[in-house]
């Protein structure tokens, strides 16, 4: 089992998360503070009791620190969880770990994606390599429509 350090600063295990929700939307974003990562920070925020009432929690990913992440917290006013994947365990199991081509430099990058999970770990939806502009109310509406 993967344990997690989550922004509380609590240590607990990726598979206890998912078990506290009947589903859960894991976000993979490339870093905090930076602007299509805040924006689509509010719009997550936003939609979030639209989440609840389906049954969804939502956790963030990212490779950034926990302190990094208590100051993203803080600066947006994040109200679901953001977990520090600093050895890149969730991102190289789902895969949001890879090559970025930007001006013909070749860098690792952590590309945007969402996963709707369920408490078993199985993967219900998922949208790769997605835009911040207009990400949530999209999935929201795809997701109402599958769960139907």
């Amino acid at each position: 089992m993967l344990l997690i350090k989550q922004w509380t600063s609590e240590n607990i295990k990726f598979e206890e998360l998912l078990k506290s929700s009947k589903y859960t939307i894991i976000y993979f974003y490339p870093k905090d503070n930076t602007p299509g990562c805040s924006m689509e920070a509010h719009d997550f925020s936003k939609f979030e009791r639209e989440f609840t009432k389906l049954w969804i929690q939502i956790i963030w990913i990212s490779k950034d620190n926990k302190q990094s992440h208590q100051k993203f917290i803080e600066d947006i006013c994040i109200t679901f969880p953001l977990i520090s994947d600093e050895e890149l365990e969730l991102h190289n199991k789902f895969w949001a770990w890879w090559e970025k081509n930007n001006y013909w430099k070749i860098s690792m990058w952590t590309i945007r994606s969402t996963f709707l999970l369920d408490s078993k770990w199985e993967i219900v939806r998922k949208w790769i390599n997605v835009k911040a502009t207009g990400h949530v109310e999209k999935i929201l509406k795809e997701i109402k429509e599958t769960l139907k």
